[in-house]
């Protein structure tokens, strides 16, 4: 067992290592399924009525209607005498629009630092961080704070919320490699977003799901251990969800959970059953130029063992207390 989630582990490294190192080509007039990326995450930005797409890779494609895109353009710039290093790797980057500024959260991965060894799997430094510009093409640069999060622990895939109480908020997940029942977690950030205040909270473990399942050596089956993806979003009954992701068994699915208090706070209660389709995961949702609301997610191939991940969207409707997914949109 120990084995095979160690070559699990290394052949998803390998996929996004792969994708970071090959050489960027500028297209122009790209489909969407044509683009190959995980963990897309699109900004519908009413300023230069244009939308930007991030995800994994540090890279973002822009579009004026969905359906044709250009890029990939680079837009992080990390500092290389940070953390991350010279090239760190980068995943699962979304864009915020703030206070007239715009966000880009991003999990970045700097391989030449170990920071644990947990049941033979070696932890490398990985954690959330955000980076600002002053417009949605970037480029995107470091705040004051070196670090947002520990650096002890993996953390990856920081999403942002604002809660009743008006303060921000980045929203992640602890990694299950170290801890082997991931979390996913809150963490108050300053008002301008350039570092974080205290120290982070358990929102939820991947054991309270009901529908992420695995099987041990022996063939047991317990609650799947991957937290990935979170997502927030408010229905139009004002009812607070997280869309977040995890396996049943070999089959990537995104799940839902609703706060029972609206706040971050919680507690959250687990939906029973995954929201979208199998092998479709790690989803955001946002609005069109035109107001249609629609969710962003990656559907998930394994061919001959590698990865394989397209941007996809989906109608949704969030008129009553739940989200409902109604099926693929095409642009």
């Amino acid at each position: 067992m120990k084995k095979l989630l160690a070559l699990l582990y290394f052949l998803i490294l390998s996929h996004f290592i792969s994708a970071q190192e090959r050489p960027n080509i500028l297209k122009k007039n790209v489909p969407l399924d044509s683009i190959r990326l995980s963990d897309p995450f699109i900004l519908a930005d009413h300023k230069t009525a244009m939308y930007y797409m991030t995800g994994t890779g540090g890279m973002l494609w822009k579009s004026k209607d969905l359906k044709l895109w250009e890029g990939p353009f680079p837009v992080a710039k990390t500092d290389p005498q940070s953390w991350m290093g010279p090239h760190p790797m980068i995943w699962a980057a979304e864009l915020h629009e703030y206070k007239g500024k715009y966000y880009y959260f991003a999990t970045f991965t700097n391989r030449d630092i170990k920071i644990d060894t947990v049941r033979g799997n070696v932890i490398e430094r990985r954690a959330s961080h955000i980076l600002v510009s002053d417009q949605p093409e970037g480029p995107y640069v470091p705040m004051k704070d070196a670090a947002y999060l520990p650096a002890d622990k993996p953390t990856l895939d920081g999403t942002f919320w604002i809660d009743k109480n008006g303060k921000p908020y980045m929203v992640y997940c602890y990694e299950w490699l170290q801890n082997w029942n991931g979390t996913i977690e809150k963490i108050e950030l300053k008002p301008d977003l350039s570092g974080s205040v205290g120290t982070g909270k358990v929102l939820f473990r991947a054991s309270d799901s009901p529908w992420s399942r695995e099987k041990d050596e022996n063939g047991n089956i317990h609650p799947n251990k991957v937290t990935d993806g979170p997502y927030l979003f408010r229905t139009q009954t004002g009812r607070l969800g997280m869309i977040w992701t995890s396996w049943v068994y070999s089959v990537y699915t995104q799940g839902v959970a609703y706060s029972s208090s609206g706040t971050l706070d919680g507690p959250w209660i687990q939906e029973k059953e995954p929201v979208t389709p199998p092998d479709f995961g790690h989803g955001m949702i946002f609005k069109t130029l035109q107001g249609r609301l629609l969710m962003a997610v990656h559907s998930h191939q394994d061919i001959n063992g590698h990865y394989r991940r397209t941007p996809h969207l989906f109608e949704v409707d969030d008129s009553g207390d739940k989200l409902i997914v109604r099926g693929p949109y095409v642009p």
